[in-house]
């Protein structure tokens, strides 16, 4: 028998908002992708103007050039923030199904379970354990994808 991924475990709980973390991923990989179109633009203007050199009055294509690097680093930024949006969105869902489903598992179990242990400090392993996921899910893992 294979074993499921952690990974996609946790997109169980996530329901229909698993797809916000797909597109997510999509979004950042193209937001990286997108970041590259200005170093290029960048290049162009620096070829230009090395081209031409010492008669920089020859330049033609330095205002398109320069404005097409501002506009793919805008649009990469734009991008980049419609990932998070999403990641963040499914994240938040991830962590509340978590959590409601760790603390109806709790009140199942057996009246005596949590007499050595101490309702606060279950409660607080459940809160700080599904905000680490959260944390993952909106913040690192759309930056993996990236890199």
């Amino acid at each position: 028998m294979k074993k499921e991924s952690n990974l996609k475990r946790l997109l169980r709980y996530a329901g229909g908002y698993k797809y916000l973390t797909i597109a997510s991923w999509i979004l950042s990989a193209l937001s990286a992708l997108v970041a590259l179109f200005p170093l290029v633009y960048i290049w162009k203007v620096i070829k230009e103007v090395l081209d031409v050199a010492p008669d920089y009055g020859a330049v033609r294509n330095l205002s398109h050039n320069g404005w097409m690097a501002v506009v793919f680093a805008v649009a990469a930024i734009l991008i980049y923030i419609a990932a998070l949006i999403c990641s963040h969105l499914a994240a938040f869902w991830v962590q509340a199904n978590m959590r409601t489903k760790a603390m109806h598992h709790i009140v199942t179990l057996p009246m005596g379970f949590m007499d050595g242990i101490g309702s606060g400090k279950v409660r607080k392993i459940v809160y700080e354990s599904s905000a680490a996921t959260e944390t993952y899910l909106a913040h690192q893992l759309p930056d993996v994808v990236s890199f």
